[in-house]
Parts: structure tokens; C-alpha cells; sequence
């Protein structure tokens, strides 16, 4: 917008001056035509006084007649040396005085007739005329080589478009130069405003902004203001319901886990007589391990919403971080996954190098758990994880590498998406893991990256500190 801002500020303040300059340019042709009708009017006042200049025949048979230059001609020619000439010549075109390049296709009728020709690079303008004289009937000519409107093109070019041209690229580059200064708050509004993450909506300065461009700042600001607040309303309403879910749910899920275990060991007693057969028993037993799935994926996303709400980068703005370290929670998450790994007979393995950050703690053992959950969920039986920490290039980062299925790059940016998960995946999940592990990296000033593992295998997620 500021760039199309700025071509039309410049057509609008140079297409005046090209206009003026072509205006100059007709003027200045005008006054030349009217100069050059002055002088074919002039050329044409001296053609009976050059007649007039005639006096008499020659002495001799042959002879050419006796000329005596008119004042007003002979001043005429001496004005004009060099650039003027005359030439006086009988009928059958024989020149008897003046310059002999004038002679030329004789007039056929008794009016003015005028030409123009060239001679030593210089364009006259001639005027010939069949007329009386002392010797008889002659062709008299005269030539002019000051023709303004022969010279026009010429004075046009040095005069008038060359002076035009300079000025107008001196004026083109001043106002190129004042424009881009004039619009130089509006141009850093915009970076300011293209910098910005999505995620922040903090008031812009109006103070630093034009006064032209005030109440544009101004709606922008009520415009963050309310969506700030529609937001934090609903971050408030997901972190309450999810809070208030917690407790029935912890309660709920107790319940079943109780149900399941009386009927595993149901299950593994000897029949009694008389009581319910083996399938039926097999069926309830089938039923409550289904009830008790949904009900750790409900509290697991009851849990996760409640993070999600809690890792907002916006919320976290005002928290002081602190120092943590980063091989401590790399090793207090393998205490706490190891269980599980084994499980699957996984093994989870830990590349840990002593380095330290600014953060919140509680948020980067939430991202690393799960990175960790995640990992380990959907990496098959007998594969490999690896929590990694320490420093890469100067910069401390957290890191976990799996050799499960992985995820095809086209996919990445959507599985950072809030419950996304790519079809046909194996496993229980919300969608929400990658989702609250990028928003806790984007908290810490770094977004996490996703890419395949060692031999293009599975998925390394990373996170790099800044500083």
C-alpha cells in the first residue's frame, strides 16, 4: 500500500511538470512559427526592391544589366552575413548577379513562391518572384538561413527539452527523496505491524505515528483491544472448564480403574457354580476397559486444555522467568517416561549436556513431556527414543528423536495445529501435544521445529533458545 501510496504521490507531483514542459515546448514552437511569418513577410517587402535594384540593361549584347542594391537591402544582407543571399537570374534561368546555388526551378506564374534548401549544412528560406525590372522581366530571389521555424528543432532541443529533462530528473529525485522522507512514519508503522506475531496484540504507540495516520492507529488499537478481550474471555472459560472437569473426572476415572481391576481379577478366579459364565463376564470385563479408555482420554484432554490455556504466550508476558537447567528436567523426564517406555519395550535413552536458560520451568517440563508422551505413544514396540539437551552452535536447545512413523513435511506446520492429527495415525491422542509444545517454545521466543531423525526416520523435534 505505502509503495502504490508513494507512485501516485510522484505521477501526481511529476505529470504537472512533463505537462508544463510540453506546453513550454508548443509555446516556444508558436513563438518560432510566428517569427519565421514575420520574416517570410519581411523577405517578402524586399522582393520589389531588389526588382527595384535593376537599373538599367548592360552596356553590351550579353551583358548582365547594372545592379545597384536598394539601403534597405543591401542593410538586409549585411545583418545577416553569411546566413543571406540573393540572386537575380533572366527567364531561361541564367544567372546574371548574386549566388549561383540559388538558381532553381523558375516560378511559373507571376506570384511569390516559397522554399526551402539547404546549402554548407545551414536550411534557407527563399523566396523567388517572376518580376519587371530595368533589364526586363527577371526571376529575382532572396534567401534567409536564420529561419526560426527551419531552426526550431534545434532551439527546441537545446532551449527548451534538454533544460526540461534535466529539471524534471532533478525534480524527480527530489521528490522521490522528500516523498520517501514524508512517508517514512507510515512505511516503519507497517514493519512494525508486519513484525508483529499473531499472537500480539499490546496497543501501538500513537505518539510515533503521523498525525494523518492517528485515527487509523486509533481504530487499530480498539480493534486489538476488543479481540485481546475476546481471547482472554476465551482462555479464561477453557481453563475454567477444564479445571472444574479436573475433579469429577479424577473421581470418574477412579471409579472405573476400580472396575477394572475387580474384573481382571474376576477374570483370572476359577468359575463358580452356579454364578455367570466365563463370556459374560469376558463381556462386562471388555465394557469397562472401554469406559476406562475414554475416560483417561477425557481427563488427559481435560488436562491438556487446562495447559494449553495456562502456556498462552500472552498470559505468560507478565511471569518472571527463571534460571533452569536444562540436563535436570531432561533427567526428571526419563524417571518419569521410563515405565512406560518399557512397557513397549522401547528404549529411552538420554543424550543430556549441562546448559542453563531463562524460563519457566513448569512450562518447558510441560513441553518436554509431551514431546516425550508423544514419542513414545507412537513409536512401535522395540524402537528408540532419545531426549537430547545441552548446546548446539552456541545456543542451549531441548530435543527428543524418535524412529516411529514420523511425519511427511507437508503435514508439519498442520500437526502444530490445534487437534489436528493426521489421518490414518495409530493411537490414542487429542491433537493437542505438538499443539502446547509449540505455543510453551513460542512462549520462550522460538518456535519448535519439526523434522525426520537419523536416516529420515521418525521425528526430531527441537527447540533452540535464543541468547
Amino acid at each position: 500500500m505505502t509503495s502504490g501510496l508513494q507512485r501516485r504521490l510522484l505521477v501526481m507531483l511529476l505529470v504537472p511538470l512533463f505537462l508544463l514542459s510540453l506546453l513550454n515546448a508548443w509555446l516556444d514552437y508558436r513563438s518560432a512559427d510566428n517569427a519565421a511569418l514575420q520574416q517570410d513577410r519581411q523577405l517578402l517587402r524586399l522582393v520589389p526592391l531588389l526588382a527595384d535594384s535593376v537599373v538599367a540593361p548592360g552596356t553590351q549584347p550579353g551583358d548582365p544589366p547594372v545592379l545597384l542594391l536598394a539601403p534597405p537591402v543591401e542593410e538586409f544582407l549585411k545583418e545577416r552575413s553569411g546566413v543571406s543571399t540573393y540572386s537575380v537570374s533572366d527567364l531561361e534561368g541564367r544567372l546574371q548577379h548574386g549566388d549561383g546555388w540559388l538558381v532553381g526551378p523558375l516560378p511559373a506564374t507571376r506570384e511569390p513562391e516559397f522554399r526551402s534548401d539547404e546549402d554548407t549544412g545551414v536550411v534557407y528560406r527563399i523566396v523567388a518572384q517572376r518580376v519587371d525590372t530595368a533589364a526586363g522581366e527577371m526571376v529575382v530571389q532572396l534567401a534567409d538561413g536564420s529561419d526560426s521555424r527551419q531552426q526550431w528543432m534545434r532551439s527546441v532541443l537545446l532551449k527548451v527539452l534538454l533544460p526540461n529533462l534535466v529539471l524534471l530528473a532533478a525534480a524527480a529525485f527530489a521528490v522521490g527523496w522528500s516523498v520517501r522522507r514524508a512517508l517514512r512514519p507510515l512505511i516503519e508503522l507497517k514493519e512494525a505491524v508486519e513484525r508483529r506475531s499473531p499472537r500480539d496484540l499490546s496497543a501501538i504507540d500513537e505518539q510515533a505515528s503521523p498525525d494523518e495516520v492517528r485515527p487509523l492507529v486509533q481504530s487499530l488499537n480498539r480493534l486489538f483491544g476488543l479481540v485481546n478481550a475476546q481471547a482472554e474471555s476465551q482462555r479464561r472459560f477453557v481453563a475454567d472448564a477444564a479445571h472444574q472437569l479436573r475433579t469429577p473426572l479424577a473421581g470418574l476415572q477412579a471409579q472405573v480403574e476400580a472396575w477394572a481391576q475387580a474384573v481382571n481379577n474376576r477374570r483370572n478366579q476359577p468359575a463358580v457354580q452356579g454364578g455367570p459364565p466365563q463370556d459374560a463376564i469376558n463381556l462386562k470385563a471388555e465394557q469397562i476397559y472401554k469406559l476406562r479408555g475414554a475416560t483417561r482420554r477425557t481427563s488427559q484432554l481435560a488436562n491438556q486444555l487446562l495447559a494449553l490455556s495456562r502456556a498462552d504466550a500472552r498470559s505468560m508476558e507478565a511471569q518472571p522467568m527463571q534460571r533452569v537447567d536444562l540436563k535436570d528436567l531432561c533427567e526428571s523426564l526419563l524417571e518419569a517416561y521410563l515405565d512406560a517406555a518399557t512397557a513397549k519395550r522401547i528404549d529411552l535413552g538420554l543424550d543430556a549436556q549441562r546448559a542453563q536458560v531463562m524460563g519457566h520451568d513448569w512450562l518447558l517440563r510441560e513441553l518436554l513431556g509431551n514431546l516425550v508422551d508423544n514419542a513414545v505413544k507412537y513409536t512401535p514396540e522395540g524402537g528408540t527414543v532419545t531426549i537430547r539437551c545441552g548446546r548446539r552452535d552456541g545456543a542451549p536447545f531441548l530435543e527428543v528423536e524418535d524412529d516411529g512413523p514420523g511425519v511427511v513435511p507437508a503435514e508439519r506446520p498442520r500437526v502444530l495445529e490445534r487437534f489436528y492429527r493426521v489421518l490414518g495415525t495409530q493411537g490414542e491422542g487429542n491433537g493437542l501435544g505438538l499443539a502446547i509444545a509449540d505455543e510453551i517454545a513460542r512462549v520462550h521466543g522460538s518456535p519448535l521445529e519439526l523434522r525426520s531423525g537419523q536416516g529420515g526416520r521418525g521425528l526430531r523435534a527441537t527447540l533452540v533458545f535464543k541468547g
